[in-house]
């Protein structure tokens, strides 16, 4: 049974399920939906338009079996591959259809749970026969029953069987699917002890016939990488040989295509291994070892079967053994059906007639012959009549045909002046769009130089203003300058201020100590105003040098030598601290300005003597005697005469 036909037997069971009224139609609405959900569940890209367009609402269309088939051949069984889509999932969605309506069990009926329910739906109809509606015979059945009682340690007993045919007599043709699952829930088929016995079981044959595992178990396969030895659970379908970490096939570690050009065969023990076979592929060998001897002769022949299905082109083990039980049986029937005809007396009776014996007989078979003859002339000459008739109406059809085909090439001529039209429309069409990508052109080219233009007008812009904020800053330098030199000029001011007043201060000391040397050198000092005048303008040092030294030292040179030195020292000290103090008084009473280039003014003469007071000349010589008997002994040189002077 091809793919089609299996996904048929599902798809019959939704429809039917549909058919509320059993007239054998189901509306569209129905047909789009189910259309619609058979699409997803096969896994099958469709066009939704066209499906809204096939089932719109009007008079034509599927909308009963026969109108249905069409659509479901072409547009649904015809593009379901095998493979791309899960078969458990679709059925599971037809089995939720159909169930609703048709399948309600009892209380009492607890042996089979839905899962269980839909787990031998499935089964049902991989075994029920190729009619609608579908059934499944008593051979089949008994195949199945005796699948799940093997699988669950038990023998079958086919009398509980027997009774309910016997009890039932329509049940001797077929059964249909909610009979049998009735039937078998409420214990009329099988003795159960254990209800979770018998899901185990009927999960069991589920995963071999639905699923195609031909076998299953523990084996421990060779390393390819590190060679050693190691436990897993292997699972053998018609096309693969998987094998997992468990038995709960979580943890997938590889499988095993089996190729046409695969083989299994039997290894000598090595490496302490017994019982060890290879399956040998294109690629690799995989070494394995069973636990005993049985299982490796299984094994062993499990596969070999599988590479010979494969070989032969047949892609499930059940299904050929389905086919196979059921060539058995019809050759069985033939066998049956030929020996009840061979036991029969023949009926058959020789009629012998004379022609001398029953010459009214050979006339009437004459008349018979002619008559038919007859008939069979103007049969002829009423089908030459229908031909006739049938050229005519060619004709007529093919002169139609003619001017249909006349009018067809009008419409395709305008067609085509109307497409030449189009084309020169299109043509300036582009015309005008490349112009206008032009102008976008020259417009963004204008816009990226405004653009340019305006950044390089930020860059000038903020050059300005880092260029302003520089000059800030350097007058705000500035003006901490003057502030500084301001703060300068303030402290030259305050001291010039303390020497103005530390020179005041001297002059009224000088002016007090001129007034003491004037009474105790009257007598010498009476000389001619304009003599000392002159020897002060020639000789501006000497007569400071003696006019500074008191009269003690004018004592006989043999009595006062020593103080004599001791006076020179100290007047000599006294004339450098005094030069030093006239310096930084010229500076601070004339500051330097820029392009002062003013004449010198001329130098004042020494200020003569009026009346008793002494000359400056004099109030010099008497400060330095005074600051020289102050310091001390401390001898310095006296600069020359023309550094005094200036």
């Amino acid at each position: 049974m091809d793919l089609q036909s299996e996904l048929l037997k599902s798809i019959w069971y939704a429809f039917t399920s549909l058919d509320v009224e059993q007239s054998g139609k189901v509306s569209k609405s129905q047909l789009k939906v189910l259309s619609h959900n058979l699409y997803t569940a096969l896994n099958i890209p469709h066009d939704p338009v066209a499906l809204e367009e096939h089932f719109k609402d009007n008079n034509n269309g599927p909308v009963s079996n026969q109108g249905y088939m069409p659509y479901l051949n072409k547009y649904i069984l015809a593009k379901a591959t095998e493979g791309t889509f899960n078969k458990e999932t679709f059925d599971e969605l037809c089995w939720t259809l159909t169930s609703k309506k048709n399948f309600k069990p009892s209380s009492q009926q607890r042996l089979c749970s839905q899962k269980d329910c839909f787990k031998l739906f499935c089964l049902f109809n991989l075994l029920s026969e190729d009619r609608y509606p579908l059934v499944i015979i008593q051979p089949e059945l008994e195949y199945l029953l005796k699948k799940i009682s093997s699988t669950m340690s038990l023998e079958w007993d086919g009398t509980l069987l027997e009774e309910l045919l016997s009890q039932n007599v329509d049940l001797q043709d077929g059964m249909s699917v909610w009979e049998f699952l009735e039937h078998l829930s409420a214990g009329q088929l099988l003795h159960v002890e254990c209800k979770e016995a018998f899901s185990l079981a009927v999960d069991e044959v589920f995963m071999e016939m639905y699923h195609n595992t031909i076998k299953k178990g523990y084996l421990l396969k060779k390393g390819h990488v590190r060679r050693n030895w190691q436990e897993r659970w292997f699972v053998l379908k018609p096309c693969s040989l998987t094998y997992f970490v468990g038995e709960d096939l979580k943890e997938k570690k590889g499988e095993i295509l089996l190729e046409d050009n695969c083989v299994v065969e039997n290894l000598p023990d090595k490496e302490g291994r017994r019982c060890l076979f290879c399956v040998k592929t294109y690629i690799r060998t995989y070494e394995m070892s069973a636990s005993n001897l049985k299982q490796r002769v299984d094994w062993v022949q499990a596969i070999q079967t599988v590479l010979r299905l494969r070989a032969e082109g047949k892609s499930s083990l059940h299904q050929e053994l389905k086919l196979s039980r059921r060539k058995q049986r019809e050759t069985l029937q033939r066998s049956q059906s030929n020996q009840s005809n061979n036991g029969e007396p023949l009926a058959v009776e020789g009629s012998q007639h004379s022609a001398s014996e029953q010459q009214g007989e050979t006339e009437r078979l004459e008349q018979h012959i002619e008559s038919i003859i007859q008939k069979q002339r103007e049969v002829e000459a009423k089908h030459k009549e229908e031909e006739k008739q049938e050229r005519e109406k060619q004709q007529t059809v093919q002169k139609d045909l003619e001017r249909q085909l006349e009018e067809t090439k009008e419409a395709k001529e305008r067609m085509t002046t109307t497409l030449t039209e189009m084309e020169k429309e299109v043509q300036q069409q582009k015309k005008r769009i490349h112009e206008l990508e032009l102008t976008q052109l020259k417009l963004e080219e204008a816009l990226d130089a405004q653009i340019h233009a305006r950044l390089e007008e930020d860059q000038v812009r903020l050059e300005l203003e880092r260029q302003l904020v520089e000059e800030q800053n350097a007058r705000l330098e500035e003006n901490q300058v003057r502030r500084e030199l301001e703060r300068q000029l303030a402290e030259e001011q305050k001291k010039l201020a303390e020497l103005l007043l530390l020179q005041s201060q001297l002059e009224t000391h000088a002016f007090r100590s001129q007034d003491d040397t004037h009474t105790a050198t009257h007598p010498i000092n009476q000389q001619p105003e304009e003599s000392s005048q002159h020897n002060t303008e020639e000789a501006p040092i000497h007569e400071a040098t003696s006019t500074a030294v008191p009269p003690s030292i004018q004592q006989p040179e043999e009595s006062s030598q020593h103080n004599t030195e001791r006076e020179l020292m100290s007047q000599s000290t006294s004339t450098q601290v005094l030069k030093h103090w006239t310096i930084q008084l010229n500076r601070l009473m004339k500051p330097i300005a820029p392009g002062d280039k003013g004449e010198r003014l001329p130098a004042k003469p020494t200020c003569p003597r009026q009346g008793q007071a002494l000359t400056s000349t004099e109030f010099i010589a008497k400060v330095q005697t005074g600051v020289g008997q102050e310091k001390g002994n401390g001898y310095s040189p006296s600069p020359p005469p023309q550094e005094e002077e200036e």
